[in-house]
């Protein structure tokens, strides 16, 4: 009998993630539109674990534009987009020693209002010589197509992915970034988190919730529609670039069944369910018997012409999601409309995200048996407070243990048999935070000296936790 490896495979990629809303600044810089995410707003009058990205009207987009006070930290994210050669020597091979660098290309940066025919050529090149940079420091890039970042102007004159032709719009890009970049990057995640469509609704899809009649239905009809151009653009790239990788991304985390009644066990797979549909339809090339059922019960009525059932054949080459918490779930949270709550027995962070490396385990497994894809775990991490010291460093112990623990059940999911290609720790790089568009909320391995409101020297300083992952990927993770 075969054995399987108990160490990471030879050639595991060790890097980190991040978003380019949450971190470029030069927010209307070298002619990019505005984005959704120029418009998450910073608020510090309510409480933290009720801060995120809730869902938008038409009146609050016209508000935003016009407003002079209201705060949008995304605007400026660290200055990346001027900080990157130094940033990207932190991260690479003389610096933390990160074998990998995903991020984002800014939608908006290459089609400034998203339905242009040609793309804003200063767009490109600021990528080009970001990937350039990336590579150069010895790190293999991993590249979103959209990760919160639709230009602005599709959500006031489209309705975001509720409109059929935002389908084109999204396939036309996708084209133009691989025709530009597919020599450089080989690995792409099409849309990042696919399955928030509730959590990040606007940010996702794009949809002001007073332009639609039924706001559930547009949601559902919208991420179709996203899917349905993800389909093309893999079927694009499968046959003209057959050595790029193109993936599917999840926003992982399980919902544990509350108690062992089996009405609460049923709700649990009911409402995990509908959190994997995306990877099936996107790996498996059609919509399940259980999402329709569920679209029925609930009375929506979603369209999908048999041309585009066709073109969702065109399956991802690899799976890939984010973990950060697990929930549980019973009969009564579904039923009260998909919801699912935190675990009491936990202990969680001050966002109220709580600790489970067993359950990333968990997930390994649930979802290698259910695809039989690589797996790249495209972000992990904890959002916590960071203090400088009167040495002016960061001791970040309790960084280190939650990564230690999450790292070793990854060990485990290999000795397990999963085929775990690569870790992507999220923000090694302090960036605005996405659900809370804050700075003080720290993933990093270094720190950035800004503030919620922008001040600060922005200078970057190594936490403790930095020579610890740096110690990680140089023993392949052996050393923890």
């Amino acid at each position: 009998m075969k054995k399987v490896a108990d160490v990471f495979p030879k050639d595991f990629l060790w890097g980190g993630a991040f978003a380019a809303n949450q971190m470029e600044g030069a927010y209307l810089e070298d002619g990019k539109g505005l984005c959704v995410a120029d418009i998450n707003e910073f608020r510090n009058d309510i409480d933290i674990q009720k801060k995120y990205n809730e869902e938008v009207t038409s009146a609050y987009i016209k508000e935003a534009l016009e407003s002079e006070t209201k705060i949008f930290p995304k605007r400026r994210g660290i200055d990346f987009y001027h900080t990157y050669k130094d940033d990207l020597k932190l991260l690479g091979k003389d610096g933390l020693g990160m074998k990998t660098y995903r991020t984002s290309i800014n939608w908006a940066r290459i089609f400034p209002n998203g339905d242009e025919t040609q793309p804003n050529e200063a767009g490109l090149e600021f990528y080009d010589a970001l990937f350039d940079e990336v590579i150069k420091n010895g790190m293999v890039p991993m590249v979103t197509m959209s990760h919160y970042e639709m230009p602005l102007y599709l959500t006031q004159h489209y309705k975001g992915w509720y409109s059929k032709e935002v389908i084109d719009f999204f396939t036309r890009y996708g084209k133009v970034i691989l025709d530009r970049f597919h020599e450089k990057v080989k690995y792409w995640i099409i849309v990042n988190q696919i399955n928030l469509i509730l959590h990040e609704s606007f940010n996702h899809l794009g949809v002001p919730e007073d332009a639609v009649d039924h706001v559930t239905e547009a949601k559902y009809q919208a991420v179709i529609n996203e899917m349905v151009s993800c389909a093309q653009i893999t079927k694009y790239s499968h046959e003209k670039y057959p050595d790029v990788q193109i993936g599917m991304m999840l926003c992982g985390g399980p919902a544990y069944a509350a108690t062992c009644k089996p009405e609460d066990v049923l709700a649990a797979m009911r409402h995990n369910q509908m959190e994997y549909f995306y990877g099936d339809v996107l790996l498996r090339g059609h919509i399940p018997g259980y999402a329709i059922r569920y679209f029925a019960d609930l009375n929506l009525n979603i369209e999908l012409t048999p041309d585009e059932e066709e073109v969702l054949k065109n399956t991802c080459d690899f799976f890939s999601f984010s973990y950060y918490y697990t929930r549980l779930c019973s009969k009564e949270s579904f039923e009260n409309g998909n919801g699912v709550y935190r675990n009491p027995e936990l202990p969680a962070n001050p966002w109220g995200w709580s600790i489970d490396p067993i359950g990333l385990r968990t997930l390994l497994n649930e979802f290698y048996d259910r695809y039989q894809k690589p797996i790249y775990i495209t972000e992990n991490g904890i959002g916590l407070y960071d203090q400088l010291g009167e040495d002016g460093q960061i001791h970040d112990s309790y960084r280190t243990e939650y990564y230690k623990a999450h790292i070793e059940q990854m060990k485990e999911a290999i000795r397990d048999g999963v085929d775990l290609r690569g870790y992507y720790a999220w923000g090694p790089l302090d960036i605005v935070s996405c659900s809370s568009s804050e700075m003080s909320k720290r993933y990093g391995f270094i720190y950035v000296d800004l503030d919620d409101y922008g001040k600060g020297s922005g200078k970057r300083i190594r936490k403790d936790s930095f020579e610890w992952y740096k110690r990680v990927i140089e023993s392949n993770g052996e050393i923890l």
